[in-house]
């Protein structure tokens, strides 16, 4: 498998995809590929008149990044099969936003598994934020608030642990609810046997065959139950996240 797994699209004060633009293209360099089915259900909100507007206003904003790449991209919302889109798909992008919508229209849609059985056979796969959380076994470490209830909360299960993007150290001043570290290892408690990798902004994970890789400028911090949390740093070996 090739993944390519992006906490964040856009550091403050940065054009959109502005971090992540080099770490794509090199994803993407080589492999004579240059047409990309985009993903762009968790795009919700984007504006007031409807799905088909967010998708369309989404779609045109990733292919404005994705033309100075040299790259094309055409969203899956346009293709009346879905489903056949995903298996012709040499490369597939899905973008951040909602992970609860995203899942809702991967699952009812019937691409969640198409999607995996695809990245299975090949196809390079790279998500930023929503998009790799729905990498993960589940949705259960996202961020984002249930704004609509899926079927299930099962994901692709790309990789066996879990990724909290975004990832946070700070408790902020005045703020009385749980840190991100208090919610990671609430989500332990419950799921003794999985690790949950705090993706901090600007930082992303790469799978070339059978060697995971953290790229970026940060540290990930690594969860465990029963364990205190480590750091582990770009160059480090990650390869037991994917035993």
């Amino acid at each position: 498998m090739r993944l390519l797994l992006i906490s964040n699209s856009t550091n403050a004060g940065e054009a959109y995809l502005g971090w992540p633009r080099p770490h794509i293209q090199s994803f993407m360099q080589g492999t004579g590929v240059k047409d990309i089915l985009f993903i762009p259900y968790a795009g919700v909100g984007l504006t007031t008149e409807g799905d088909q507007a967010s998708f369309d206003r989404y779609e045109v904003r990733v292919q404005a990044v994705f033309s100075e790449l040299g790259l094309n991209i055409r969203s899956i919302h346009h293709e009346p099969d879905p489903v056949g889109a995903v298996r012709e798909a040499a490369a597939i992008a899905v973008g951040g936003g909602n992970t609860f919508y995203l899942v809702k229209r991967l699952q009812e849609l019937g691409i969640m598994e198409a999607i995996r059985e695809r990245v299975l056979q090949g196809a390079h796969y790279m998500g930023w934020s929503a998009g790799s959380n729905v990498a993960c076994p589940s949705l259960r470490t996202t961020n984002d608030m249930p704004i609509v209830e899926p079927p299930s909360f099962h994901c692709m299960g790309l990789i066996p642990f879990q990724i909290n993007p975004h990832y946070l150290d700070a408790n902020p001043e005045g703020h009385g609810g749980e840190t991100r570290q208090q919610r990671i290892e609430e989500f332990l408690i419950a799921n003794r046997e999985m690790k949950v990798a705090g993706l901090r902004e600007a930082t992303f994970l790469q799978l070339e065959g059978n060697r995971l890789s953290l790229g970026g400028s940060r540290p990930m911090r690594l969860f465990q139950f029963g364990q205190e949390p480590r750091e582990l740093m770009p160059g480090d070996d990650l390869q037991f996240l994917m035993g």
